[in-house]
This record gives structure tokens, C-alpha cells and sequence, in this order.
């Protein structure tokens, strides 16, 4: 597995160079990486995205990446720390966030099981509901919220990054990251050093 584990990391990190450099030379810099010329940092901890495979059981997670590698990850440890959010069936999309050196998923994000409206009751009043809406394909959209126009969302170092504008902001856009604390099919909580929001799913 480690083998398999170095290969999705190398396209992981091939594919993150061709989309920060858009020149000629950065891409073919990029199909010149191989196994032999790519010196990987084992402190560096990498996002893995993929499709929950079929050999997938309690304790192991089996992922197919973007990138077409098979992944038996043990998540014994993972559930024992809470960090399986939002649990995972077979096709369902996932984001894994995977220590090196152990080879072990450190949070593990059910991408399917985020998707879908959240709202709670407006904290000015408390007599409509408000929220936000997470959609396939990375995009966001505000529920009555018209001071917030929530843009895009995205996993990122197993923490969900969110992208908004703010009304009189112009267009300047606000990028948020936040850690989860809950999601399963009915609620989803996440929370920075200032907020913690918790969401029910609606309709």
C-alpha cells in the first residue's frame, strides 16, 4: 500500500503544480516527475480525494482516487479520535486527510454526506431559518442570507474552506476555513476561533 500511497501523492502533487503554474514549461516540468526525481517530505501530511471503493469494511476505507490508485486505509484509529465525518458507503465521494509517516487517514470527510441544504434558525430573531446551501462541483449558495452570498467550498487540509462576499463588500471575495465538529445525515456543526455554526438539513 505504501507504494500505492506514494503514486497518489505524487499525482496529487503534480496535478497541484499544473494548476498553480499555467506556463508550457511548468507542465512539462510536471510530466517529468517520477518516483526517482520526486523527493517527498514524510512530515507532510496530503489530501487524498476519491471514490469509496466496494472492498471498503468497518475499519478500512477503501478509496479510489481522482487519479485512478486503489487505497486500503485502516480508519480504526481514525473513528476512535471522531474524525470520520459523515461515514462513508461505496460510491459515495471522500476526502481523506492522511498522515505519511503512520500511512493512516487523520480526518476522513464523507464529501456526499456534506452536500445538501443546512439551515438554523436566524440568530436575530429566531423566527425564519437561514443557512447555507453545499452543492456538488465546489459550489455554495446562500439560503435568506442576503448580506452573505456564499461563492464556493472546498476540502482542504481536512478542514472545509468557504468563499463568500459580503453585501457593500464589493467583490472581494472572503475565504473561511473551518473545522468540523459533526456531520451525519441529519446535522452538520463546523467552527473557527470566533464562530461555531450548527446546522440542521433542510429540504
Amino acid at each position: 500500500m505504501k507504494k500505492l500511497l506514494s503514486t497518489a501523492i505524487m499525482a496529487a502533487m503534480a496535478t497541484a503544480l499544473l494548476t498553480q503554474c499555467g506556463s508550457k514549461t511548468a507542465q512539462n516540468n510536471a510530466e517529468a516527475i517520477d518516483e526517482d526525481t520526486l523527493t517527498i517530505d514524510d512530515d507532510q501530511d496530503i489530501m487524498i480525494y476519491g471514490i469509496c471503493g466496494e472492498g471498503s469494511a468497518m475499519n478500512t476505507l477503501q478509496i479510489i482516487t481522482d487519479t485512478n490508485d486503489t487505497l486500503n486505509l485502516s480508519v480504526e484509529k481514525t473513528k476512535e479520535d471522531n474524525k470520520v465525518f459523515g461515514g462513508y458507503s461505496v460510491g459515495d465521494k471522500i476526502a481523506a486527510y492522511i498522515n505519511q509517516k503512520t500511512q493512516e487517514p487523520k480526518i476522513v470527510i464523507n464529501e456526499s454526506t456534506l452536500l445538501g441544504n443546512w439551515l438554523m434558525p436566524n440568530p436575530l430573531d429566531g423566527s425564519s431559518t437561514l443557512g447555507v446551501s453545499i452543492k456538488d462541483g465546489g459550489i455554495a449558495e446562500s439560503i435568506n442570507q442576503p448580506v452573505i452570498i456564499f461563492k464556493t467550498w472546498r476540502i482542504v487540509d481536512g478542514q472545509l474552506e468557504l468563499c463568500l462576499v459580503r453585501e457593500g463588500g464589493g467583490d472581494e471575495e472572503e475565504t473561511n476555513i473551518y473545522t468540523l465538529e459533526k456531520l451525519d445525515a441529519d446535522s452538520l456543526i463546523y467552527s473557527d476561533t470566533e464562530d461555531r455554526h450548527a446546522y440542521s438539513r433542510g429540504k
